[in-house]
């Protein structure tokens, strides 16, 4: 499977797909996009780095659980087809071995596609927070709205597709708390 390096950044311009974002003209600007790190993004990263704290103060070890959803098929990023579950640690730097197994022997026990560590590894929040030597085990999973959802406008929602995939996923997120508090 091919990866390229495009990405998007805090205040992107172009969507995985490729289209703009913004209206011609009404794109912001540097200063707008520093407003907005200020205003939204610290205020937001502040809070989860305190409730790390708290929680890791609390309990020893924790679970970060990030999660993200994204078409199976973008030509503009990769080859082909996506696999179901996109599971990222870092390569394991973000996580105990303990965990990144339970999810991954979770997701290998479903019917479904899944990877560790392929083309997501771990989004800005697994890869800046995680830290398993400081009790903080942060995973990424990237879902293919394909599991869940048409993936085509309008984008509806699929009851049955969802229901089925839900099983799997409290498995996963299970399987790596109970994995976290065994750490404990």
């Amino acid at each position: 499977m091919r990866f390229c390096q495009t990405t998007t950044g805090l205040c992107p311009d172009l969507t995985f797909r490729g289209e703009q974002v913004n209206r011609e003209g009404c794109a912001p600007d540097a200063a707008e996009k520093q407003r907005r790190v200020t205003a939204y993004w610290q205020p937001y990263h502040d809070a989860i780095a305190a409730e790390l704290v708290r929680l890791r103060d609390m309990h020893g070890n924790v679970l970060l659980w990030e999660g993200h959803s994204i078409a199976s098929v973008l030509p503009r990023l990769f080859d082909g087809k996506l696999p179901d579950l996109n599971i990222g640690t870092q390569d394991g730097r973000t996580a105990a071995e303990s965990v990144t197994r339970a999810v991954t022997d979770a997701a290998a026990q479903s019917d479904y596609t899944w990877v560790a560590n392929g083309r997501f590894k771990g989004g800005f929040i697994t890869r800046h927070y995680g830290a398993p030597q400081d009790g903080i085990h942060a995973v990424q999973l990237e879902m293919c709205q394909s599991a869940y959802m048409d993936e085509a406008p309008p984008f509806v929602y699929l009851p049955e597709k969802a229901d089925a995939i839900q099983p799997t996923l409290r498995a996963m997120v299970g399987g790596a708390l109970d994995a976290v508090v065994a750490l404990d």
